[in-house]
């Protein structure tokens, strides 16, 4: 399967917009998106790519450079990833990931962590899983 993760531009707003609502469950208007482009491009740990199979859009993918103190090191942390529902186990995800931990090797990580919320354990937990990610605590809001 040839696919093309790219960084994402202004005239993916709609994609964007699209993925962002499969993932919240909310509706996102032109301006939210807007506003968290703006953010991300003003960011200097934060990106944000795409993957496109046949022309389409067909997942998002968030990443970002934490510093961990703790350890005096540094990790890629997966801050959003989407799939588009009918896009789902045809190994995007998976792609996504690979692309992830790869660019946190090529910027000096140890690692890649993410976090994913609770009333996702039947899917993006069990992904997650697959892939030998373990979970190591909890975030507290």
């Amino acid at each position: 399967m040839k696919y093309k993760i790219r960084k994402a531009e202004i005239a993916d707003f709609p994609d964007i917009q699209n993925l962002m609502q499969h993932l919240t469950g909310q509706k996102m208007s032109k301006k939210e998106v807007e506003d968290r482009f703006r953010m991300i491009k003003a960011s200097p740990i934060d990106e944000l790519y795409l993957l496109e199979y046949e022309a389409k859009v067909h997942g998002l993918i968030g990443f970002r450079i934490r510093e961990n103190l703790e350890e005096r090191s540094r990790y890629g942390e997966v801050s959003v990833l989407v799939t588009l529902p009918e896009s789902r186990k045809l190994g995007f995800g998976r792609a996504l990931m690979d692309f992830a931990e790869n660019l946190a090797k090529e910027k000096g990580c140890k690692g890649t962590w993410l976090v994913s919320g609770f009333g996702k354990e039947e899917e993006a937990h069990k992904f997650y899983s697959k892939l030998g990610y373990k979970i190591t605590g909890y975030r507290f809001v």
